[in-house]
């Protein structure tokens, strides 16, 4: 069955001047208690400024009991690999193995760029950055000693503890959904969690990574697909309409929200065509649907609440 997670609003929440966390942490909680199968933080530094993603999960790990906790995406080129493997490690122990890393490389736009360059970090590396400090995250997570002497970083046998709950740490889902990022997908990570799309394009990416993940020798079946959809939700469609449009244009600005949303897996109407619409996912091979909500997220919680039952 296509488990569902919900998006907390770590962006919206900062946009609205609202910095702390307490209002975050219940939504968590309502999320579990609503039946969602998981909870997701979205990641930037300054381009979308938002609390950051695993000290956020790490106070939602001990909020809740059952929920997978996940980053979706996080972009682990801004980060040392070696500090980035300690934080996920640590994360995963107090989420007892219920850790779930999204990853991505970020989108190539002015903020983003500058974002890198704050960072310290060139915005033209950050494929070879994510890629090699992820396999470098795995070998740390052995708590065997490692020595590395790669592109960016050295280690002369030192080991990392604690290692994550899990042994080799949490299941990595990459997005992105050019060729080589689909071939990068199915050869290198568990899952892919594309960011846009709808279902047939959806279908024919997922297909991509598995057949390239078949060719590097992998089991393509224990690939997860996931899909990121916005939901903006009202019984006149006029009027879910206008909210998709506002949160769009606000969260995304300056960029027009009729780019983003073409850029985006969307759904804006009543709450008996969302069901069919994320049905539709399912039936494409969606194993993992993470929703983020326009509007009041409260009440978006009790309106899905129980959704992954009737997805069937």
């Amino acid at each position: 069955m296509t488990k569902v997670g919900y998006l907390l609003p770590t962006r919206e929440a900062i946009m609205a001047g609202e910095h702390a966390t307490a209002r975050l942490l219940t939504l968590a909680e309502q999320a579990e208690r609503c039946g969602f199968d998981s909870v997701w933080v979205g990641d930037s530094l300054l381009a979308r400024t938002r609390h950051e993603p695993l000290t956020l999960l790490a106070a939602v790990a001990a909020r809740t009991e059952r929920v997978e906790l996940g980053t979706a995406v996080l972009l682990p080129a801004l980060r040392n690999p070696v500090v980035l493997a300690q934080l996920v490690a640590t994360v995963d122990r107090l989420a007892e193995g219920r850790l779930i890393l999204g990853v991505g490389i970020g989108a190539n736009t002015p903020a983003a760029r500058a974002e890198f360059t704050a960072a310290g970090v060139d915005f033209d590396q950050r494929v070879g950055r994510m890629v090699h400090g992820l396999r470098l995250c795995r070998q740390l997570w052995s708590g065997q000693p490692v020595t590395w002497d790669g592109p960016y970083w050295t280690l002369t046998g030192q080991s990392l503890q604690p290692t994550p709950h899990r042994p080799g740490g949490p299941p990595i889902w990459v997005g992105g959904s050019a060729p080589a990022a689909l071939a990068r997908a199915g050869r290198l990570y568990d899952g892919w969690f594309p960011v846009g799309g709808e279902v047939e394009g959806f279908r024919t990416g997922l297909d991509a990574v598995r057949q390239a993940a078949t060719e590097a020798g992998r089991d393509a079946t224990t690939m997860t697909g996931a899909a990121y959809v916005t939901m903006a939700i009202h019984d006149r469609p006029a009027e879910a309409e206008a909210i998709l449009e506002r949160f769009l244009g606000e969260y995304y600005a300056p960029a027009p929200a009729a780019v983003m949303r073409k850029a985006q897996s969307c759904y804006a109407g009543p709450l008996e065509g969302a069901t069919e619409y994320l049905a539709g996912f399912a039936r494409a091979g969606v194993d993992h649907l993470c929703l983020r909500f326009c509007g009041d997220h409260a009440e978006n919680l009790d309106r899905f609440a129980g959704i992954a039952d009737r997805l069937g």
